[in-house]
């Protein structure tokens, strides 16, 4: 089994900064492709941003140029950069993982809330 636990959520101001951390814990698996996605109230879950093994990357349109997604193999960890942060960036993120121990399998975290203020 594997588990996925996210941190760094919190209150913010809009147009400052946190950081997300994921961080998979379990015995001989390896992480394929990792992302975030969040889920704003009263709205569907959507992609934030994915890196895969080696390290190719996709943001969303609306966190271009503000997010930085990046991955420690080594450790198993995940982090998620957020700049100039706005309101509308306000939800519940979860980390998001495709592991491989016998089969491949995708994984959530519990999620982490961010608020933002104006």
């Amino acid at each position: 089994q594997v588990q996925l636990v996210e941190s760094g959520g919190g209150l913010v101001q809009a147009g400052e900064s946190l950081k997300l951390s994921c961080a998979a814990s379990g015995s001989r698996f390896r992480i394929n492709s990792m992302g975030w996605y969040r889920q704003p109230p009263g709205k569907q879950r959507e992609l934030v941003a994915s890196i895969n093994r080696s390290s190719r990357i996709n943001y969303a349109d609306s966190v271009k140029g503000r997010f930085t997604i990046s991955r420690d193999n080594a450790k198993n960890t995940m982090f998620l950069q957020m700049n100039s942060l706005k309101p509308e960036d306000t939800a519940v993120y979860y980390c998001n993982a495709e592991v491989m121990v016998i089969d491949t399998r995708v994984y959530w975290g519990q999620g982490t809330q961010v608020t933002v203020s104006s």
